[in-house]
């Protein structure tokens, strides 16, 4: 699934971490901005599913903002936003399959409780004998 390029507002600001000087001059961290409410790419049942999924990346009014600041040039940081954002919307694409409840098998049943028996029977022989 691909969003047309058009669709992002990117803001750049100084960086942290490593690169000397150059983390003093050059802004090369990228924050990537993408109104998810308002995109025309993706379908309304997947907009909800990247909500439920990625709450935490989801400000106010439906803006996703995604942080980069891995490398040390803009180019690479934006296309790492990008990437990131694909690789979130690839993880909702498909919709996740409802669990099946299933009856746990006689025999696990049995040796639960054998298991349990044993440690009590343990236990027990520990115990002081009392008269």
């Amino acid at each position: 699934m691909k969003i047309p390029i058009a669709e992002f507002d990117f803001s750049f600001s100084r960086s942290s971490g490593a690169g000397g000087q150059n983390v003093n001059k050059v802004n090369t961290k990228v924050t990537l901005a993408w109104n998810i409410k308002k995109s025309k790419s993706i379908s309304e049942a997947q907009k909800k599913r990247f909500v439920e999924k990625y709450k935490r990346f989801i400000k106010a009014e439906g803006i996703v903002k995604i942080i980069s600041q891995r490398f040390r040039n803009q180019s690479r940081n934006i296309a790492d936003c990008t990437e990131k954002l694909h690789a979130m919307l690839e993880s909702i694409s498909k919709p996740t399959k409802k669990r099946v409840n299933t009856k746990p098998p006689k025999s696990s049943k049995l040796k639960r409780l054998d298991n349990k028996k044993n440690k009590s029977d343990i236990k027990k022989s520990r115990q002081k004998v009392k008269y």
